[in-house]
Order: C-alpha cells, then structure tokens, then sequence
C-alpha cells in the first residue's frame, strides 16, 4: 500500500477523516506521495475511484500520479480515476454532456478578437490618451474572466482603468461582438471551459466523493469558485504558498491564505521534511524566502545529512562572458546533461545560454517563453488541420488568411463569411461549388458611431485582374474574387488554399495529412514569408544565411509534429491532444533550459540560475505592470528548490550592448552571498519610496 511509505506528518494528512484537509507541502517535502497515499487511504476504505476527481496543474502531473497509484491497484482501478487539469476536467465533462466541443486556446482566440476590434475608430473620441491595442484588450478580457465575478466588463474598465473610460463602451462593445461570434461558431476558450463546467455543477451532482487539489495555490478566483460550486463531501487541497508564482495569469494567493477562515472545521497539515535538496540549497533558499510575510507557520527539516557542495556565486564583468562561461562549466562537469537545468526569468537570458552551448555542440531542449506550440508555423499547420476537421473554425481561416499580402483579420473575416454564404452555410461548398446567383456575398457593414463602427466598403471590383495568373478555370467563375480589395498575391494565396483542401479531401491519416499540408504551396509560402521576417536586417533586407537557418528549423518542426501524429487514427484525437497537452510536451534532450515557471514541480542534480541583476531577476518592469516584489521572490524561492546537488548563482556587472551597468539581484544580498553595500541601500529606499507612493 502506498501509505507504508509515507513519513509520520504524511500519513496523518493522508489518513485524516475531517472533511476539508490542507497540506501545506513545500519544495521536495513528498506531496505527490502524500496525494497518492490519499487517494490509496480512500480505495482502500471502499471509496470507487469513479468517485474520486483529482485536479492537477498540468496533465502530465495527473498522470504520473494515476501511474503511481496503478503500481498498487492496478491499471483497470486506476484508469476510471478522474484526473487533469481544471481545463481538461470540464472539456471531458462538456463533451459527454453536450457533445461537440470546438476548444481554442486563448493566444488563438486573439485573431478573432482582432477581427472585431479592426472594425473600430477611436478618432471621433479625441481623447488625450491612446486607446488600447487589440491584443493587450484581449489579455485584459481574459484577465477580467479569471479574477472578477461579479461586475460588467464596461463597469470593471471604468473602475480600474478610470483614464479610459472614454473608450470603456467601445471596449465592451467589441468583447459583446466577440463572444457572439464565439457562440455562433460553437468556439469556447479555457476560460469558457471552467464558466460552462461551473454552470453544470450548479444543477448537477457529479457523483465526487472527494476531490484532491494539487499546487493550490496557484489557483484562480474562477477557479475558488468552481471548487465551491461542486461542494464536495470531502475536500483534500495540497500547495505552499511560497510557490504561488501565477499571479500574471490571475492565481490569488488569498485563496489558500484564507482556506482555514473559508472552512472553520478544516484542518491545516504541514509537511516539514525536505527529501530533495542538501541543507546548504535550502538554508539559502529559506533565509530569502522569509523575507515574505509568513501566512502559515512552517519550518523545513532537511533529511540528507551526507557532505554537501555550499551554493556558489558566479559573478562576471559582462553580460556575454556569463553565458560563454556558464556553457564552459557545464561542459567540464560530470553531471549528465539531462540532470542540469539553466534556469532564466527573462527570454533574452535565455537566448544567450542557449547561443553559449549551442556554440561548444552541447545539446540543449528549451521549455519556457516561446515553446514549440506557440511557434507560428506549428501553429499554422494546426489551423489547416482544423479547417479539415471543422470548417465552422472561422478564427483558424482568419488566422491563416492574416499570412496573405493585404489581408488583415478583419477582411480575412469577410472572405471567410462570403464563403460561407456562397456555400448555404458551409465555406468549401462555396469554395469548390459556389452558388453563382450570388452575385455580391459580402455582408453589410453596420454603423454606429458611438461605437466606433463606420462604413468604409467600396464598390464590387473586377476579376479580369487575375485571369494572368494560371488559376483553374473553375475558380476564375468564384464570385469571392470579386473582393474590392483582393490584390494578386492575396488571390495567389486563397487559391493555394483551394488546391490543398481539394488534396486533402478524404485522407483518414492525421500523419498523411500532416505531410501534406507541410509541402503544399500555401504553407511554402507561409515558411518563406516567416523566414524572411526572423531573418530581416534593421535595413531592410534579407540575411540570407539566417533565412536558410529558419528554414531549416521550420522543416524540423513539421517532422517532430509528424512524429507526434504517428499514434493517432483519429483526426479529432490528434487535435485535441495538440491543444490540451501542448503545454507538457517538450522536444529534443540534453540540458534544460527554462524558464521559472517552466521549472515548477522538477528536480536536477545541477541548476544555474543566471543574470540575477536588479532589473532582471527581480524584474521590476513586470513589477510596475501588477507584480510585486514578493512574487519575484516567491520565483527566486521556485528556483533555488530545484537544485538537488549542486546551485550556482550567477550575475553580469555590466552589458557592452546596451551599454548598462548593472546591481546584483536584491536577493543575492538577501542570501548573504552579496556584502550589503550602498547599492543594497538604495534598491531598499526604492522599495520603501514605492511603498509610500502607494
């Protein structure tokens, strides 16, 4: 039984008969045990595993846990567990209850927003400041979904961004259009999940007996809420608040400071033995830490007595030397490379490690900033795919049409619509057989001035323009061409599109239609226009090596993802894993770059955590954006607990390229490992000056 194995402070969590249960688990103090011993204590008291919802911060957690609890229970028992992700847990619950699910990622979903907010003017305002750009509206849209329950979108603009009440009923306009649009085309966002998920555990009894929350603390107050919507008989939550490090993307700590005022009865366990790092690794990482506010008593006892390596700060006179030397070093430890992590707060750190090994042939695999997910090609192909599988995904055509010279989201959207009412509703009957008694398919435009919306369509154009270009006669008849604003590239591209649905068409491979999509011409063009962008010189023209380099990694990409698509038979299943456990999927091996968040939840033998500088790590410009100086540390706290073995601390004193002098990390003085000279003095008086302004 997986509770023999537990310690005493373990076992007593695992076992407890109260009803609410919170387990305050530090870095490295066993919480996947304990979780697995709870869900062992609860099988073996005749709870059925059907009965059991195990919520996790990413889906690879959640399966490592089942695999656990299968060693002891068996596959059959274990399988009917059910676990995930917030996220997964209600797509699985949406689509057995309502069927088809169209799920889109948030990043995806801006396209969309885009087309609607492209349709507005803010000109007639005359306000002395600038409105927001689509993107950013977007982000705090999303935003407002996680943290406020209550107020209007309009009202929640006005209240906390009082400077831009002006625009406020625009902006609620555009998020009203927006979320019509989704309605209409059966989209649903993550966000969306949870809302729709929350609604059906207010009428339904989903059958839970218990369900088990693991990194509490990185909760949202959409997602508090969900918790107390379902109301659960008995309520197990396991997290620390020192790693609570999600609070860009809405986590409120609050959630599990208040657990014990929320539930009077409830009782608070805390996990106090360190199994993972050497006493010297989390002495460090304790003395910073402290310096936070201490929201529930706790003092860590670490259980590896044997000789341990002090943590060592590596300091540098500029910025490139510290990357360069940092390669040098891991090249000359005996650490195997899948046991070191470079750990970055910043995307340009980075940059410059991954440069430094790549430079001395030592293997790399990055997870954290741009992923392999988030890389537009990859994206790309992925949108093709969806359109075979769902042509009522009018964000995926916006977002492949934006590629298109002279398309942006907006007309993209009125192609897409003409399409679609050229084909009674479906947008490949109005590409391949399009009703031709439709002479103008385009919509109507509305007006409304306070809502920024005004009429620019012009006029029917000619097609006569194109018939130079070799299309198919077929497509020539096509009244889309007639698109006032449709130039020859722009109808090069749309019948680049026309040829590859007509080659997709009936093919039952995810991996076959994957190759296909990659050697068609519109995703060539689609591959050359991105590497002529990444390989663009501040003059203007093209790097010509740099857009080979491009290239090359572009057609890397299209093989990993093939190789991703080998299991499936199933177009649906491909996708869905895609887009749900996109996030848990890394590529290539050797040493581990990431990021901090990135870092979460993993352990290495041997960890470096570079350009700690005031500036960078903690970085005050997320500060001054809704972060705090807490939060950094809470990030500083994360990183210094992945090291097992060995922790080198690393900062630069100045950068030739910008031309900077730079301080050390404020925790680096926090730590000791930093004299606390005059620079430490002023970076404190800034914290207090901050704090007084406030």
């Amino acid at each position: 039984m997986p509770l023999s194995r537990l310690n005493q402070e373990q076992y007593v969590a695992a076992t407890s008969n109260d009803a609410q249960n919170l387990i305050i688990a530090s870095a490295g103090t066993g919480k996947t045990s304990t979780i697995v011993g709870r869900i062992g204590h609860l099988l073996g008291n005749g709870v059925k595993p059907q009965e059991i919802l195990l919520l996790t911060f990413t889906n690879k957690a959640a399966a490592e846990m089942v695999e656990r609890v299968a060693e002891y229970f068996g596959k059959d028992v274990a399988s009917k567990i059910d676990a995930g992700t917030f996220h997964a847990v209600s797509y699985r619950w949406l689509k057995k209850l309502d069927g088809r699910v169209v799920l889109k990622q948030q990043r995806e979903l801006k396209t969309l927003f885009r087309s609607v907010f492209e349709k507005r003017s803010f000109d007639h305002i005359g306000a002395e400041i600038t409105p927001y750009g689509g993107n950013y509206l977007y982000d705090l849209y999303s935003f407002y979904q996680n943290t406020e329950l209550e107020k209007h979108f309009e009202d929640w603009i006005i209240e906390t961004y009082p400077e831009h009440e002006l625009f406020a009923i625009i902006y609620a306009d555009v998020v009203d259009e927006f979320e019509a649009l989704k309605k209409e085309y059966g989209f649903l966002n993550f966000n969306d999940l949870l809302l729709n998920f929350r609604d059906i555990c207010k009428t339904k009894d989903l059958g839970y007996k218990e369900v088990l929350v693991d990194e509490y603390q990185d909760t949202n107050a959409l997602q508090g809420t969900l918790i107390e919507t379902m109301n659960p008989p008995s309520l197990f939550c396991v997290g620390d608040y020192d790693q609570s490090i999600y609070a860009f993307n809405g986590a409120d700590i609050s959630i599990i400071g208040s657990f014990a005022t929320k539930y009077p009865d409830a009782t608070v366990h805390t996990l106090t033995k360190n199994y993972r790092s050497t006493i010297p690794i989390l002495s460090l990482a304790t003395k910073v830490i402290e310096h936070n506010e201490r929201i529930y008593p706790k003092q860590l006892e670490v259980t590896r007595n044997q000789p341990s390596q002090a943590p060592t700060l590596l300091a540098y006179d500029e910025l490139f030397d510290q990357y360069h030397a940092i390669a040098a070093k891991i090249r000359a430890t005996q650490t195997p490379h899948e046991e070191i992590a470079v750990i970055f707060r910043n995307n340009s750190s980075a940059d410059g490690i991954e440069v430094g090994l790549r430079e001395l042939d030592i293997p790399c695999k990055r997870k954290g900033g741009t992923s392999f997910f988030d890389s537009r090609e990859v994206k790309a192909i992925l949108d093709f795919y969806t359109l075979l599988v769902n042509e009522s995904d009018m964000m995926s055509f916006i977002h492949l049409f934006e590629f298109a010279r002279g398309i942006g989201s907006a007309m993209a959207k009125e192609i897409y619509i003409a399409l679609k009412t050229l084909g009674h509703g479906s947008i490949f009957y109005g590409l391949y057989a399009p009703d031709e008694s439709i002479n103008n398919p385009f919509e109507k435009r509305k007006l409304n001035h306070q809502l920024g919306l005004f009429d620019d369509f012009l006029e029917l154009g000619a097609v006569g323009k194109f018939a130079k270009l070799g299309f198919e006669a077929k497509f020539m008849k096509n009244p889309i061409l007639k698109h006032p604003k449709l130039t020859k590239d722009s109808a090069t591209f749309l019948h680049d599109f026309y040829l590859l649905y007509r080659d997709l068409k009936g093919i039952k491979q995810p991996r076959t239609v994957v190759k296909k999509i990659a050697a068609s011409a519109i995703f060539k063009y689609i591959a050359d226009h991105l590497s002529n962008k990444r390989a663009q010189l501040k003059d203007g023209s093209i790097d010509e090596k740099q857009k080979t380099e491009s290239l090359t990694r572009i057609t890397r990409k299209m093989m990993l993802l093939e190789e991703l698509s080998k299991p499936y038979v199933e177009h649906d299943r491909f996708l869905n894993a895609m887009i749900l456990g996109s996030s848990d999927l890394t590529q290539g091996e050797g040493v581990n770059l990431l990021s901090v968040h990135a870092s979460k939840g993993l352990e290495y033998k041997e960890v470096y955590i570079i350009d700690l500088m005031d500036g960078r790590f903690p970085n005050r410009k997320l500060m001054q954006r809704g972060g705090s100086l807490d939060e950094e540390r809470r990030l500083f706290y994360v990183s210094v607990t992945r090291a097992k073995d060995i922790l080198y601390l690393s900062y630069a004193k100045y950068d030739k390229v910008k031309k900077i002098n730079f301080v050390p990390s404020q925790f680096l003085y926090e730590a000791g490992l930093v004299p606390k000279d005059e620079a430490y003095q002023a970076l404190i008086q800034k914290e207090l000056d901050k704090e007084n302004e406030e």
